[in-house]
């Protein structure tokens, strides 16, 4: 397994990735305002957009010429989006996603930390990275999360 980082031909698929994962394992606590938000949030035409200005970056990982996981920064250092499809959990592509762009971060000099807003299903996974949560959990438009940083 290898962890690239996507092209613009990839955004599509990967997104499609993330909304499949997002619906079987967070949608069912989402309020149905919460659900159209969360589609809003990963808009192909505005993260495209997004991505071409450089205000978003992907990686992912394949299996067999097939997305299987993705992780996204808004920024440099925000984690925005980490999906990884449910065949695949438990195999460490999360944490490889995480660790890429973790060996990035720590190469920029001004980018002492790391920030994600974590769903409440994900909450321990990253505490054991090492995140720690910077509030309670909070709804915004739906959306709930934690908000949490890691700090090299």
């Amino acid at each position: 397994m290898e962890i690239v980082r996507l092209q613009e031909k990839d955004i599509r698929p990967a997104l499609e990735l993330v909304w499949s994962v997002f619906r079987e394992f967070e949608a069912p606590e989402y309020t149905d305002e919460g659900v159209e938000a969360f589609k809003q949030v990963i808009s192909y035409e505005t993260l495209l957009e997004r991505f071409r200005r450089g205000e978003v970056h992907f990686w992912g990982s394949k299996v067999n010429g097939k997305w299987i996981g993705v992780i996204a920064t808004m920024g440099e250092s925000h984690i925005f989006l980490l999906f990884v499809k449910r065949e695949h959990h438990r195999q460490g592509i999360a944490n490889r996603l995480f660790r890429t762009v973790e060996e990035r971060c720590r190469c920029l000099p001004d980018i002492k930390r790391m920030t994600v807003n974590s769903s409440r299903l994900a909450v321990p996974f990253y505490r054991r990275l090492g995140f720690t949560e910077t509030g309670k959990e909070r709804t915004v438009n739906g959306i709930r999360f934690t908000p949490m940083e890691f700090m090299y």
